[in-house]
């Protein structure tokens, strides 16, 4: 058992041999950080990885694509769980039952797993309605490029925010950390985002055509396929 889930959770699969996924093990910080800290290590990349492991002391002389993977990926686990937390803490189905150690683990872990790792230690389906939209935006961002996590990766996130920002101010060109961002990247990045929510929508409208189910329930399962991420609010059997 400890070999397949830490595998699952490397390679963000979020396949577990549990029945109900890791919901026993919901304030246990012994099975659920070794987890968490091995999703967001298969979700940094392979070429971050190498790179971290070479120069992790001369954080300077990382490549720019390392620098904005570590930036976002931190700033995004750090909003991802304080955004659980504090929508959820009061929530009798999920976070409300718990004590406040408890809480603060299952809110760092549902705040890193939905970035396609698919683990979860609370019913998904009984968290509030903004808790699934929040969740949604962190499932369609995902992990880094070339890991084991889906989504539009955070590096094209990080550069749409670039460009909007340069566009606010009227630049005329886009630059990132003291670089100047080149154009086929900035391309890359809106077609990337913009096939991903068309993907999204077409699926969306297709399950609604076909099922009785809410669009609520129906972006969020679609969102989940797309990233790979794996969490459902239950009709995935149906």
């Amino acid at each position: 058992m400890g070999v397949f889930h830490s595998v699952a959770s490397f390679n963000n699969a979020g396949f577990s041999l549990f029945p109900n996924s890791l919901a026993g093990f919901v304030a246990d910080p012994w099975f659920c950080l070794p987890i968490v800290i091995a999703s967001i290590a298969g979700g940094l990349g392979f070429p971050v990885l190498i790179e971290l492991a070479r120069r992790a002391r001369k954080p300077r002389g990382w490549s720019l694509h390392t620098k904005i993977t570590v930036v976002v990926s931190a700033g995004l686990v750090l909003v991802g769980t304080c955004g659980i937390l504090i929508m959820e803490w009061a929530n009798p189905h999920t976070l409300g039952q718990l004590n406040v150690a408890g809480k603060l683990i299952a809110g760092v872990f549902q705040g890193v797993t939905p970035r396609s790792s698919g683990f979860s230690t609370v019913d998904v389906a009984e968290m509030r309605p903004e808790t699934h939209l929040f969740m949604n935006i962190l499932m369609l961002i995902g992990g880094g490029s070339a890991s084991t996590a889906g989504g539009i990766k955070v590096t094209t996130f990080a550069l749409l925010g670039f460009i909007m920002l340069a566009e606010l101010r009227g630049e005329p060109s886009v630059h990132v950390m003291g670089k100047r961002l080149p154009v086929d990247a900035q391309r890359q990045a809106l077609t990337v985002t913009l096939l991903a929510i068309g993907a999204v929508v077409v699926a969306s409208l297709v399950i609604l055509a076909l099922t009785r189910f809410s669009m609520e329930q129906v972006l969020f399962e679609a969102i989940s396929g797309f990233a790979t991420v794996g969490l459902s609010m239950g009709i995935t059997a149906e």
